[in-house]
This record gives C-alpha cells, sequence and structure tokens, in this order.
C-alpha cells in the first residue's frame, strides 16, 4: 500500500466511525420526526403505484418467473438445494459496533476463483463457479477443488450469471423505454435512471453521499444485512453500455420460522424484516446488482423438489401479484373484493421494500416477488436508494450478483503484495543470512503495512471462519499455506528490522525515523492480535460446532524456535519505546 493509499485507508476509516454517529444521529431524528406516524407505501394493489415505480425508483427492474430461459429454473433451485444439504449455507459471525453478533441469514459466496467479498468486518472467501468448457478447478494435487455435485451446482450459478449478465445490458439500454403490459412480457425493459421526484432532493443525495456511503442502520443493529465498505478504491465506475460482468454471487438463505427475533419495518410498517434497510456495498460504483428469488415450498433438505413440483406448492401458498408492467385498470377489473385478496396475499409472500435515503416524504415501493423472480437494481439506484427484504411465510434463496471491488480483494491482489514485501529480503546464499535489501523508510513502511495487511484481512479473516471452506471445497487450502509461509517471512523482516534499530551503530536521524515506523507497526498487531484473540474466545463462537468454530491462527507461543518473534509484542515495543525516548 502506497503512502498516499495508506493516508486515504486511514482516512476512510475515520470517516466510517463519524458516519455511524452521524446515521446514528440522523435515525433518531427521523424517528422522533415521524412519532407514532408512518411514511406511506404502495404495493400493487395500491392506486399510484405504477407512477411512483416510474418517477421515484425507475432504476428497479423485474423480470418474471415465467421469462426466464427454459430449464433455468430447475438448474438454479436444485443448485441452491444443494448448497444448503451439503452445508456450504452458514451464518456469519460478524462485528457490529465492537461487538459479535451471529447473522440471522445463512450465507455462502459464489464465484470467481479467488475472489473475496468484505462485509461488517467479515471477508468472505468465494466457492469458485464451474464455467462452461472448463474441466473445473483444481487444487494443489490436481484434483477437483470440489465434488461432482457442488461441481455441478456452482456451474448452474455460473449460467444464471450469464443471463444476467446479457439481460441487465439490455435493461440499462432501455431507458426512456415506458413500461407497458407488452414490454413485461417480452423484455421487461425499465426506463431511466433512478431519480426522485424533485430535482433538489437529487442534489442533497449528492451533498450526503460520502455521509451515506456505508449505510447499514437497521442491518447493523442485527447483524442481518451485508454491507459493509473495505478499504476505498480508485477504480472508475464501469462502462454502463458495455457488458456487466458479475464476478460474484452471494447466496443467502432465509427461514422465517427459525428467524425468532425478526425485527419491526421502523419508518413504513411493511411487516417483519428479514434483512434491514441497507446500501449493498463494496461493489464497483454504479453497477449493478441482480437478484433471483426462490420461495421454497418445502423443507429444502427434502429429496427431490423439482421445479414443477416447486411451482405447483407455491401456487398454494403464494398470491399472483401483478408483473412488471400490470396496470392498475386490470386490477380494477377483478373488483374491490379481488384489490383486498391480493393485498392480503402479498403480505404472506416475500418482498423487496425499498424508499430514498433519508427521505420521509417520498412513499416507499414493496413488490411482491413469486418464486423464480428476478429483480435489478441499475443506474444509481443503490447510491440514491436503500432497500430492505421483508419476510414471507415459507423459506427463501436468493442468489445477488454483484459486481465487486476487485482491486484489494483477489488471491491474485495479495499475492503480489506479498511478492512486493519479500523482494526486499535479501538471502546470502554461502553464509544462509537474511538481512534487509533496503532501509529506506518508506520501502520499510511499505513492508509493514503489507505484514499487518496479510495477517489482519487475509490469514486471520480465513480462520476466524473455522475450517468451514476445506470441508467442501479445497481450492483455498494452498493458497492460504503458501500465503501464511510469505508471512512468517515478513516476520523475520520485523525482527531483521528490530536488530538494525537497536543497533547502536545505526546512523541516529534513519535510526529514529525506522523505530517510529517500527512502532507504529507493532502496537497496531499487538492491538490487532488481541481483537481477533477475544473475538475467537467470544462467548458466541464458543457456540459454533468444531468445524466452524473460529481458529486463532497464527498462533505460537512466546519461546517457539521456529518462530523469529514472539506472538506477544509487549516486551519488544516496550524496548523501541525506552530506545525512541533515549534518542
Amino acid at each position: 500500500m502506497k503512502p498516499r493509499q495508506r493516508k486515504q485507508y486511514f482516512r476512510n476509516m475515520k470517516r466510517s466511525d463519524d458516519s455511524e454517529r452521524e446515521k446514528r444521529r440522523k435515525r433518531r431524528r427521523l424517528l422522533q420526526e415521524l412519532g407514532e406516524q408512518r411514511i406511506p407505501y404502495l404495493s400493487p394493489t395500491d392506486p399510484g403505484f405504477q407512477e411512483l415505480w416510474d418517477s421515484s425508483y425507475a432504476g428497479l427492474a423485474l423480470r418474471q418467473s415465467g421469462t426466464l430461459p427454459d430449464g433455468l429454473h430447475e438448474k438454479v433451485q436444485s443448485a441452491l438445494i444443494t448448497l444448503q444439504r451439503r452445508g456450504c449455507l452458514l451464518r456469519d459471525l460478524v462485528r457490529v459496533r465492537d461487538r459479535d453478533v451471529f447473522t440471522a441469514v445463512l450465507r455462502a459466496l459464489v464465484g470467481q476463483p479467488g475472489y473475496t467479498y468484505r462485509y461488517l468486518d467479515t471477508r468472505l472467501f468465494t466457492i469458485p463457479w464451474h464455467c462452461e468448457g472448463e474441466e473445473g478447478q483444481k487444487d494443489e494435487k490436481e484434483k477437483p477443488c470440489c465434488d461432482p455435485d457442488l461441481r455441478d451446482a456452482c456451474k448452474a450459478l455460473w449460467e444464471l450469471n450469464q443471463f444476467f449478465c446479457s439481460d441487465v445490458k439490455q435493461q440499462t439500454n432501455a431507458r426512456g423505454v415506458k413500461r407497458s403490459h407488452s414490454d413485461t412480457e417480452n423484455s421487461e425493459d425499465t426506463p431511466g435512471e433512478g431519480t426522485c421526484e424533485e430535482s433538489v432532493k437529487d442534489r442533497l443525495l449528492e451533498k450526503k453521499e460520502k455521509e451515506e456511503k456505508e449505510e447499514e442502520e437497521e442491518e447493523e443493529d442485527s447483524g442481518q444485512g451485508c454491507s459493509h465498505s473495505s478499504p476505498p478504491s480508485s477504480a472508475p465506475p464501469p462502462a454502463l453500455a458495455g457488458l456487466v460482468q458479475f464476478n460474484v454471487t452471494l447466496i443467502n438463505y432465509m427461514d422465517p420460522t427459525a428467524m425468532t427475533q425478526l425485527k419491526e419495518e421502523p419508518y413504513y410498517g411493511m411487516g417483519k424484516m428479514a434483512v434491514g434497510w441497507h446500501h449493498d456495498e463494496n461493489l464497483v460504483p454504479l453497477s449493478p446488482v441482480a437478484v433471483y428469488s426462490y420461495s421454497c415450498p418445502a423443507e429444502p433438505k427434502n429429496e427431490g423438489v423439482t421445479e414443477k413440483e416447486g411451482e405447483e406448492k407455491s401456487k398454494e401458498k403464494e398470491p399472483e401479484t401483478e408483473g412488471e408492467g400490470t396496470s392498475k385498470e386490470e386490477l380494477k377489473e377483478g373488483g374491490e373484493g379481488s384489490v383486498k385478496e391480493e393485498a392480503e396475499k402479498e403480505k404472506v409472500c416475500w418482498r423487496v421494500g425499498l424508499k430514498v435515503a433519508w427521505d420521509i416524504h417520498t412513499p416507499g415501493l414493496a413488490l411482491p416477488l413469486q418464486s423464480g423472480d428476478c429483480y435489478y437494481m441499475t443506474d444509481d439506484l443503490n447510491r440514491t436508494h436503500q432497500h430492505c427484504v421483508l419476510a414471507g411465510d415459507t423459506a427463501r434463496f436468493s442468489s445477488t450478483h454483484r459486481v465487486v471491488q476487485c482491486c484489494t480483494g483477489t488471491l491474485d491482489y495479495i499475492q503480489k503484495r506479498c511478492s512486493e514485501a519479500l523482494e526486499h529480503l535479501h538471502t546470502d546464499p554461502e553464509k544462509n543470512t537474511k538481512s534487509l535489501s533496503s532501509l529506506l523508510p518508506s520501502t520499510l513502511q511499505c513492508i509493514e503495512d503489507i505484514h499487518n495487511e496479510v495477517e489482519f484481512e487475509w490469514l486471520r479473516q480465513y480462520w476466524f471462519q473455522g475450517r468451514r471452506y476445506a470441508r467442501f471445497c479445497s481450492w483455498w487450502t494452498k493458497p492460504m499455506e503458501q500465503m501464511e509461509k510469505d508471512w512468517k517471512e515478513m516476520e523475520r523482516m520485523t525482527q531483521l528490522l528490530l536488530a538494525v534499530v537497536e543497533d547502536e551503530n545505526t546512523a541516529q536521524e534513519n535510526r529514529r525515523e525506522m523505530a517510529d515506523i517500527l512502532l507504529n507497526a507493532l502496537t497496531d498487531r499487538q492491538q490487532h492480535r488481541q481483537t481477533w484473540r477475544d473475538r475467537c474466545q467470544s462467548s458466541l463462537a464458543q457456540t459454533l460446532p468444531p468445524e466452524e468454530a473460529p481458529v486463532d491462527r497464527p498462533y505460537w507461543s512466546n519461546d517457539d524456535p521456529d518462530m523469529p518473534l514472539p506472538f506477544d509484542l509487549s516486551d519488544i515495543i516496550n524496548r523501541v519505546e525506552s530506545l525512541l525516548w533515549r534518542m
């Protein structure tokens, strides 16, 4: 991490803390202003629903179940059930306001090999999807990293991803095209950019963009959501006219009967929330999000649930809600009784709720989702609006396809960072001794930054999730072993820097600057190690089965002869502090 990037990283962390306080203040103010009142929201059975969608939620597009390619539903739904049956979907132990909480939603990340997704201080590692025409991802022994069933499941999700990549481009290119009934039946195209009714609101939202960047409000209270930012990226937004390349999908499984502490939606009275109001974070700016929704007709672990059976059973429980282009006139044809009946049915099916961020004047939108329906959030909708998931009365899977920031979240990135640090470690082949090839302060700072990044953003993140990945996929095993070896070499480099700093023959001016760099790095390292130890030993972590329980790794005793430095750095920190006082 370059000095400028490092400064930006810590500025972002400080802005994150300030943003959290500001969000809580805004939330309290909004709730006080509302009092016992509720902001109105509209569903498909309400007059003005379509007009509200067109005017204030235009970046939202719905593709109904019946318009997807033949056979795709059966493949995708079978894949989701396979992931659940194999135990790949698990609750994450995430960090919210300095405390650990379990997510109510079970999750797994599937996507490009070597990609990760970071949220709420948790980094998820992909189960690689298997592309058409490839033999499959291999592990270090050149064996497939997943068994045939899991490979087929991941391949089906890749096929869904390919469909979304091409289909969302059509949605984006259809700006300005008004929704009509025929549009819904043919292509589900949506109109232009997601804007508010009043232009002044746009300006206010633009002004508040930085403050709201990490908006998680209801999600953070319950640990149910998935929005948190990683270190900032300078990557430019994708060309909206080009082909979208979703690189991961976050698979979610929600069973309302098992989610005992669902919170009521506080602003509109929409009902119980499975996932609270949030923006999706850690995404490429202005990139779309595509979601496939599958409401389970029965316990997902049951064998032999086919697409046809699922659709027949879901029809018994789930209402037929109006599609993207259904007109108000069509609803009126059924009479008031029919409208009331549809309204009641909407409340028992899964819905996605949307609202304009920090706006109590624009009505909210609640869109019912039939099993197999898909929706897209395009343009700047994810930035200017928030969304939540409102619980239905059946279990539900969702496959949420994203373009995640990949500048600091891929295996390729961190391997290059390791190489960047280790190129400054010189080995004398004759004496078999090691030394630092450069003592430039900027180089030393870079080495120590990479050291901390590898340990706390990768190794400890990986092992904090226990042995869950190795249970069903071996793809990450070898890379993480190599990364740990590289990290151990960085421990050696810190030991060498300590020796230089404590050497009385080192030039005094350079010595002080090097000591400052070393002290800051060691202090951060000591604090982070203690935080991770506490998390691994927390009461919640102790409730997990052994294969899922956090592993405090790397960990070693202070007198381990194989390690260059002790795990507990307190004594070394005191030595460097004393040295600086004497200078």
